[in-house]
């Protein structure tokens, strides 16, 4: 039986559980991210996160859910992904360059825990979210859930994204709701549900339901959907600093005219030894 070293980090209480792949291999990462994710019986957290080597960047992620389904792309997850190239030594200079499902990403070290990473512009085209039945982008259409009529924007951000406004986010059921939305055949491939209040022009409340996780406490591309689709509603300003409140913690997001950038923390929690024999 092997022993798998691993390391638990953080992006706004987003936790995975990370494993340095430029030392150790994973024959089965989502044998191991079903496993170790399991907060009564394993390590805990909503999924696990390899950092590979890469031909092309500093470091490559392959990111996993807590269900065993690879992701595209995780905006907390990368930001702690880039974080640890840096403290560990496998980029320099302040920034990391990581590759990813969705492309390559960008990460700058702000501060010892606060990081930003260029996320890219929000993509609407339908067939590319994908969302189905519309031959335009689907902003701030009706969308019926949980028995109400709502409005949704459809968006990804490197992995799929429904944004619903609500009136507040403190009450509401989004277990039920999330699971609503991701069965519907709007979303052939499924979907992350955000449930977006608006505060003011510079401040989001949002809570989140992730595919393959359920709801976490925090998700980044989600704050970057929901910042895209509060300002095509003239609700949000552009290329300004947005604060995206979540269970977790406070992000901020700014979409420039070419690009999103995300700022956030990266907290390493604790590193640890585990029997795999997926690996």
């Amino acid at each position: 039986m092997s022993l798998l070293k691993f390391i638990k980090m953080h992006g706004c209480a987003n936790d995975y559980i990370y494993v340095d792949c430029f030392s150790q291999t994973v024959r089965d990462p989502a044998a191991l991210a079903r496993r170790l994710s399991d907060r009564h019986t394993g390590v805990g957290g909503d999924g696990v996160i390899l950092i590979c080597p890469s031909e092309i960047a500093d470091g490559r992620m392959r990111m996993f859910n807590a269900d065993g389904t690879e992701g595209n792309m995780c905006g907390n997850g990368v930001r702690c992904v880039g974080a640890y190239l840096l403290r560990h030594g496998y980029a320099k200079g302040g920034e990391a360059r990581v590759e990813t499902r969705a492309g390559m990403r960008l990460i700058v070290q702000e501060t010892p825990e606060l990081f930003t990473v260029n996320m890219g512009a929000p993509v609407f085209e339908p067939e590319k979210v994908p969302v189905a039945g519309f031959a335009s982008p689907a902003v701030d259409v009706p969308v019926t859930l949980g028995g109400v009529e709502r409005r949704m924007t459809a968006v990804s951000m490197g992995n799929s994204h429904c944004v619903v406004f609500v009136p507040e986010v403190e009450t509401l059921d989004v277990a039920a709701l999330g699971r609503e939305m991701e069965a519907k055949p709007l979303f052939p491939e499924g979907v992350n549900t955000e449930f977006l209040q608006v505060i003011d022009g510079t401040h989001l409340a949002m809570r989140v339901w992730e595919r393959g996780s359920g709801e976490t406490l925090a998700c980044g591309t989600g704050s970057c959907a929901s910042v895209a689709a509060a300002t095509l509603k003239g609700l949000c300003l552009r290329d300004t600093d947005i604060d995206v409140k979540l269970l977790g913690g406070t992000l901020t997001i700014r979409w420039t005219p070419e690009t999103m950038f995300m700022t956030g923390n990266a907290v390493e929690v604790f590193t640890g030894e585990i029997e795999a024999p997926e690996a």
